[in-house]
């Protein structure tokens, strides 16, 4: 099964607001959440129905709905400001 990755808006204007080269990283890592949405490394959110994945030195912070096949990143960011 493939899974659609979507960002959200403030999703998409943060990561427009990274350095390009962590943004590639950013993107790759999306493509790789459409085929498998719960790698290796993934942690479920406390208290919330998100997951996050992490690259380098930022997260990417998601929710799964699997009865539709879709991944929306919600938030995209720097570990110290991502969370807030």
């Amino acid at each position: 099964m493939t899974y659609q990755a979507e960002f959200s808006s403030s999703a998409r204007r943060q990561l427009k607001k990274l350095p390009s080269d962590i943004q590639l990283e950013i993107r790759e890592a999306v493509d790789c959440l459409s085929t498998t949405p719960r790698p290796m490394g993934v942690k479920k959110m406390s208290g919330e129905d998100a997951y996050r994945i992490r690259v380098r030195d930022y997260r990417i912070i998601y929710e799964i709905y699997d009865e539709v096949l879709i991944v929306i990143i919600v938030a995209v960011g720097h570990r110290r400001d991502v969370y807030r």
